[in-house]
């Protein structure tokens, strides 16, 4: 399958200083960075394994040096297809997915020209929506962890019968062992939200380490 190349042209603001950009994306075919910039010498700008930006090995240094010999804007190639290959932990990612739509939302305020305070409002909000989504995400765990298993279910013998992975929880089941008095149960079903809190952490932080946290050409 032909591979088409998805063009876009950034440069800067007209009156101001800056570098231009060209941003070459692949098509499905996941074709190399090397063959995007038709030069075999390629340096990674920002990104991973997984997802990164190339640019020439000559251009890596752009930003530093004068515009006034270099014709066109500077090419960059973003290179994801192997977002799309790996192992099935890729479903994890799915758990951001909500929080990607509050980074777009954040990404997309308006410009502050003028509107200063609304748009301070409008990144407060923003803010506050994302929060929201993470103590409605961690209350749904605790719900189902400490509520719905460890009190419910394990406190009641026929439940934690049917559910044999709850029987050491269970007054009933386990003869009165050391988990079975209800604060212990909801002590350990508590490592569930904790857990869900940690993974969310580590997914947020690397990609932040890996694509966010790259400072946009000024």
């Amino acid at each position: 399958m032909r591979t088409v190349k998805s063009t876009q042209r950034h440069g800067p603001a007209e009156g101001t200083d800056g570098t231009a950009l060209e941003l070459l994306v692949h098509g499905v075919g996941g074709t190399t960075p090397q063959e995007m910039l038709d030069d075999p010498r390629t340096v990674r700008i920002t990104g991973d394994d997984i997802a990164a930006v190339f640019r020439r090995a000559d251009d890596a240094d752009a930003e530093r040096r004068p515009a006034g010999g270099r014709e066109g804007p500077v090419p960059e190639a973003y290179v994801w297809c192997n977002l799309t290959s790996g192992n099935s932990t890729r479903a994890l990612w799915l758990l951001l997915l909500p929080f990607m739509v509050v980074n777009l939302a954040h990404w997309m305020r308006p410009t502050a020209h003028g509107r200063r305070r609304a748009v301070r409002l409008y990144g407060l909000l923003v803010r506050l929506a994302g929060l929201s989504l993470t103590v409605l995400l961690v209350a749904a765990a605790c719900e189902v962890a400490l509520d719905l298993a460890a009190w419910q279910c394990a406190g009641t013998r026929a439940c934690a019968e049917r559910h044999s992975w709850l029987g050491f929880l269970s007054p009933g089941t386990s003869d009165g062992g050391w988990w079975s008095t209800p604060g212990r149960r909801l002590a350990l079903a508590a490592l569930v939200p904790a857990a869900l809190t940690g993974l969310l952490w580590f997914l947020a932080l690397r990609t932040w380490s890996a694509y966010e946290s790259q400072q946009p050409m000024t």
